[in-house]
This record gives structure tokens, C-alpha cells and sequence, in this order.
């Protein structure tokens, strides 16, 4: 069934189709669509990215009958240029006509993914009133798939700018050199979360849990995202690690400025 609607969808059952992960599936769409977007206002993009994308998306049979029909049949980007261009003139009108060409699609696979804790952080997030909150969110979700070292890296960020945006917004000073840990420190106590500021053992608990994700955090950006070099010893992230970093550092984020926002109402 298709969340809300009480009809049936064909990525309500995916069992035994063959078809890859969804949450993977809707990644790879979604950044073919930012891809596009990306071209239609004048800026250059991976050519070989958007091929392959294309590729591996035509041949899931759900995923290819729902894809819109400039993407079946431009099998690259200059092909899609030459669409788009004498289509539309103004980058706004591209822009519109791109969500629309997909939203079927994404709507369909994010309802049958059913990922109630991105989708949460989202709605938080998307409230802030900062740029760089926001471009920090995107990019740490359009990576997973794509790129889990960017990913990792973008994960961190966007807790960072959380933290500093908190902070800005409640006029308290920090260094601009203060590491992830200190920031989420600094935001905490500011807002009661830290555990010291509290008595009862469950909370105690439960916000040094939180303290504990943050750091991991900190210290997995270190160890395999792209911010720093790394011995021929070292492994690479996949997929499933850039996904459990995006989403605890969506739900961290999204947790302290919802805190933030009950405060300052």
C-alpha cells in the first residue's frame, strides 16, 4: 500500500523482485535528479556519473517505468542539454519542471522505503534559517551512495554548523579552530542537554548516549572519511557506513534545534 493513500503501489512488495536496495535505488535518483538540475542551470557535471546512474536505474524494470521519459531516451548529458535548453529559458522553469518530472517517482520510493527518521530530520532542518545548515543536510544525503568518504565527512559538517548556528543564535562566543566534541558541548550545556546538568539516571544516561554518538561521529570522520590522508592500510567506507553516519547526525541535529526551538518559544 502507498503510505496515506490506501492504494497499491508496485514498490509496495519488493520481495523476491531482484531489485536492489530501495534506499540505495532512492539515492541513485535523487542524484540523478541534482545532476540534471545541476546541468540545466548552466553548470558543468560528471558526464560518466550520469551515465552510470542512468544505467544501473534502467535496468531495476520498477524503477525504469517511472523514470521520466527525457532520461530514457537522453543517454547523456549533452543529449539532455539539447532537450532542455530551447525547452525552457529561465533556470527557474527548469528547476520546477525537473521536481515535477520526478516526484512520482521519488515520493514512490520514499513511501515504500518508509524512512520515518530522515524524513523527520528533514522537516526539522528545513526550518533553520541558515543556508549552510541546509547545503550541509543535502549534500550529506545525496553522498551516501555515491560517495560514503564525502558522506562521512558531510556529517560531521552539518553537526558543526548545527552547533554553531545554536550557539550564534544564543550570542555565546566560540573559537572558530573548536572541534565537533567541544562545539556539541558548548550547544548542550546551553540548551540543559549536557549529563551533568541533570540528576536522574535514565536522562544522565540517555543524553551521555548522545554525547558518546556525537564523538563517534567526530572521531569516524577522522578515521575514513576525506578530510585526511590515509596509510595503504586503511579501509574504505561503503555504503551502509555513510548511511548510519547521515542518519545519526540527522537525527543529533535535528534533536538539538528542536530543543533550541522549544526553548526559545
Amino acid at each position: 500500500m502507498v503510505k496515506g493513500t490506501g492504494m497499491w503501489s508496485p514498490f509496495s512488495n519488493l520481495a523476491g523482485t531482484g531489485m536492489a536496495p530501495i534506499d540505495d535505488v532512492l539515492v541513485k535518483v535523487e542524484r540523478l535528479k541534482n545532476l540534471l538540475v545541476s546541468r540545466a542551470t548552466g553548470n558543468g557535471v560528471d558526464e560518466g556519473e550520469y551515465v552510470r546512474l542512468r544505467h544501473e536505474l534502467l535496468k531495476e524494470s520498477l524503477v525504469k517505468a517511472h523514470l521520466p521519459r527525457f532520461v530514457r531516451s537522453c543517454a547523456t548529458v549533452s543529449e539532455f542539454w539539447s532537450f532542455i535548453q530551447p525547452k525552457f529559458k529561465s533556470y527557474q522553469e527548469r528547476r520546477g519542471f525537473l521536481a515535477e518530472e520526478f516526484s512520482r517517482l521519488l515520493t514512490k520510493l520514499e513511501d515504500a522505503l518508509g524512512s520515518p527518521a530522515v524524513d523527520s530530520s528533514s522537516d526539522v532542518l528545513s526550518v533553520v534559517d541558515s543556508e549552510h545548515v541546509q547545503e550541509a543536510w543535502q549534500k550529506a544525503m545525496d553522498r551516501r551512495a555515491s560517495d560514503p568518504d564525502g558522506a562521512i565527512t558531510m556529517a560531521r559538517t552539518l553537526l558543526e554548523t548545527v552547533c554553531k548556528f545554536i550557539l550564534d543564535e544564543q550570542e555565546i562566543e566560540y573559537l572558530d579552530t573548536a572541534d565537533l566534541p567541544k562545539l556539541y558541548r558548548a550547544a548542550a550545556e546551553s540548551l540543559n542537554l549536557a549529563p551533568s546538568q541533570h540528576t536522574e539516571p535514565i536522562v544522565k544516561q540517555v543524553l551521555g548516549g548522545c554525547t558518546a554518538v556525537v564523538e563517534g561521529l567526530g572521531a569516524l570522520r577522522s578515521k575514513t572519511g576525506d578530510a585526511h590522508g590515509r596509510g595503504k592500510q586503511a579501509g574504505k567506507p561503503k555504503q551502509r557506513h555513510a548511511a548510519l553516519a547521515v542518519n545519526l547526525a540527522g537525527s543529533m541535529a535535528s534533536f538539538v534545534v528542536a530543543t533550541w526551538q522549544e526553548r526559545a518559544a
